[in-house]
């Protein structure tokens, strides 16, 4: 079967740089068939408002830090590659391979402020595949990268290549024993969802945001009856239907159906309830408190009570709830994977006081 590949503009000549350290000529072994190119792009021009004609850069290998450049795009594909299978971090703090990102996505990158630079979100412009040598670099957390020798990574010492001399023609700043890497370091590992993380994932969930209760009523008859409840509602649909997903794992059915209409200054809120009073009752003994936690438990727990409660903005991981006995449970969960955070008591006058759970670190303790 023939391997079908898109050619950038520069990819497919490997025309030499600067810093290059081998030469290289095409020599015909008779082994590779003359092709065409099925698939040649073609250059589009399109108008572009933007509002600077200067653009501006810092990197270490251009001799200035503006010109004037009334153009968007190139020409030629970058020299700055690594393998395809490199996870990238993603703007939702996901994580996709290199291979797997389209333009338009988001990702965090970096942008330089004064002497820090800090994570911002950045959106894909282009992507593309190139076949060249290259090396691997394993770090000291165990994590090992490929990358194309003119590949650069942020050190404590700036931006460094991969290869390079310290004399001579190859003479650049590149990796060397002792390069400390900027960044998170190495992603953190999904949990495996046991039936253990799903237990303590429905805890959390439905501790933080559900209603499960039985009411007692009189009837048009005089009678008394009970009315059994079971009710969530959540803005992330994702949530709700995994919640939906792990109950029918012990055979409890829910119903999904649109709780709020989106309007001015609310959000849309889709909902699943059962009224049986065998399901209400078993959702009860899925919720209640182990004995002992297990960590599979309490990476579920979590993990619920984070789709129920948590927030994430400006660098800020919270979790907030007015239970004390959930705020013990979260406070226990967290201390039993060392992650450093805070506990906040915000008095309010009209409600119940409430306690807000925050992360500290930074991004690389969000991650985790």
């Amino acid at each position: 079967m023939k391997h079908e590949t898109t050619y950038l503009r520069g990819a497919r000549s490997f025309v030499a740089g600067r810093f290059e350290t081998l030469a290289r000529e095409p020599f015909d072994d008779g082994w590779t068939p003359e092709e065409s190119d099925a698939a040649e792009l073609q250059t589009s021009v399109t108008e572009e408002r933007a509002r600077s004609i200067i653009s501006r850069n810092d990197s270490p290998d251009i001799g200035f830090s503006q010109s004037i450049n009334p153009y968007r795009g190139c020409e030629h594909g970058c020299i700055y590659c690594v393998h395809g299978d490199t996870p990238v971090l993603m703007a939702d703090c996901s994580v996709r391979r290199i291979a797997d990102i389209h333009p338009g996505d988001l990702i965090y990158g970096t942008a330089r402020e004064g002497w820090y630079r800090r994570y911002v979100k950045s959106r894909v412009l282009a992507h593309w595949s190139v076949i060249k040598p290259a090396y691997r670099i394993a770090l000291e957390d165990g994590t090992e990268l490929i990358a194309g020798p003119d590949h650069r990574f942020l050190t404590e010492r700036g931006w460094k290549f991969v290869t390079g001399t310290e004399q001579g023609q190859a003479r650049r700043p590149h990796l060397t024993t002792g390069n400390k890497m900027m960044g998170v370091g190495a992603f953190a590992h999904a949990p495996v969802k046991s039936e253990d993380y799903r237990l303590g994932y429905l805890c959390g969930v439905i501790r933080g945001d559900g209603h499960l209760a039985s009411h007692r009523f009189r009837r048009g008859n005089g009678a008394i009856g009970t009315l059994h409840q079971f009710r969530l509602a959540l803005c992330d649909v994702e949530a709700l239907l995994r919640v939906q997903d792990y109950l029918r794992e012990w055979r409890i059915d829910t119903q999904h159906f649109v709780f709020q209409q989106a309007a001015a200054g609310r959000r849309l809120l889709h909902a699943i309830r059962t009224q049986r009073k065998p399901s209400v009752d078993e959702i009860h003994a899925l919720i209640a408190w182990p004995m002992v936690a297990s960590r599979e438990w309490s990476a579920g727990f979590l993990a619920g009570i984070y789709d129920a409660e948590g927030s994430y903005s400006e660098g800020c991981l919270r979790i907030s709830n007015t239970d004390h006995e959930i705020i013990a449970w979260i406070d226990r969960c967290l201390k039993s994977f060392d992650f450093r955070f805070v506990v906040e008591h915000v008095p309010r006058e009209t409600s119940k006081p409430i306690d807000v759970v925050r992360l500290t670190g930074g991004l690389r303790e969000h991650l985790r």
